[in-house]
C-alpha cells in the first residue's frame, strides 16, 4: 500500500497551527515517561478511564509487584484486585498478563530498546502484531518511551484535527495516525501531539468548545459551526 502523502494545504495549515499553539503554550520538551514495557502496561490501564485513575492503578501495580516479570507471572485475579482503581479491571488484567507473556516469550525480556534501531513503520508493525496492541498503543510506546516521531491519536487530537480539517471527515481514529504524522516535521511530532491534546482539553472540548477564546479561530473551518 502506498504511503499517504498530505497535501501542501494541510502541511501549511499544520505549520500555522503549530506556530500559533507554540506562541500560546510555549515549548514542550520530550522527556521519557516510562520504559517501553511499563509504557505498554500503562497504556492498557489508561484505556477508557481518566489519567488520575490510570496513574493510580499503575502505581498500585508496580508498588505491589515491583517488576514486570512478577506481573507476568502473577495470578490474573491478583492483578485485577490491584488495578481496580483504574476501572475495567476484569478486562484489563488478563490483557496485561497475556501481552507481557507474549512479549517476553518473543524477546526474552521487556527491554524493547531494539525498536529504536528499526524503521518507524517496522517498529509499529512489530508492536501491533501482539493481541490488544493497536496503532495508538504502538505510537504511545514509540513516542513516549523513545522519542520517536510516532503520533498517538487520542479522542482530543482526533476531534481537534477534524475540526481544523487536518484530516478529512471520513477518516477514522485508526487511520488518523498515518494521516497526522507526516503533516509536521519529525522533530515536531511530539510537541504537536501535546499541543493538540492540551488545546482539546482546555479550549476545543467535545460539547461546548470555547470558540470565542480560541487562538486558532482564523485557521479553523469549523469556527462558529460546532
Amino acid at each position: 500500500m502506498a504511503k499517504y502523502k498530505p497535501t501542501k494545504l494541510r502541511i501549511e495549515r499544520a505549520k500555522r497551527v503549530s506556530e500559533t499553539l507554540l506562541a500560546k503554550y510555549g515549548t514542550i520538551e520530550w522527556v521519557p515517561r516510562y520504559n517501553a514495557g511499563e509504557e505498554l502496561v500503562y497504556t492498557i490501564l489508561s484505556q477508557h478511564t481518566s489519567d488520575i485513575n490510570s496513574e493510580r492503578a499503575f502505581k498500585n501495580l508496580m508498588d505491589h509487584f515491583k517488576t514486570l516479570d512478577a506481573v507476568a507471572e502473577a495470578n490474573v485475579n491478583d492483578i485485577e484486585n490491584v488495578i481496580k482503581s483504574g476501572g475495567l479491571a476484569k478486562q484489563k488484567a488478563p490483557r496485561i498478563k497475556r501481552v507481557l507473556n507474549e512479549v517476553k516469550q518473543e524477546v526474552g525480556s521487556f527491554d524493547l530498546s531494539f525498536l529504536m534501531e528499526m524503521p518507524l513503520d517496522s517498529a509499529k508493525e512489530w508492536l501491533t502484531k501482539f493481541n490488544g496492541v493497536g496503532p495508538k498503543t504502538a505510537a504511545i510506546i514509540l513516542c513516549f518511551s523513545f522519542g520517536l516521531p510516532a503520533m498517538p491519536v487520542d479522542t482530543h487530537i482526533f476531534r481537534v484535527a477534524r475540526r481544523l480539517r487536518l484530516i478529512g471527515p471520513k477518516i477514522n481514529a485508526e487511520k488518523a495516525h498515518e494521516r497526522l504524522e507526516p503533516i509536521v516535521p519529525p522533530e515536531e511530532v511530539f510537541q504537536f501531539h501535546m499541543y493538540l491534546i492540551k488545546h482539546g482539553r482546555d479550549i476545543c472540548s467535545a460539547r461546548f468548545p470555547k470558540c470565542n477564546d480560541c487562538t486558532l479561530w482564523e485557521l479553523c473551518p469549523s469556527f462558529g459551526k460546532v
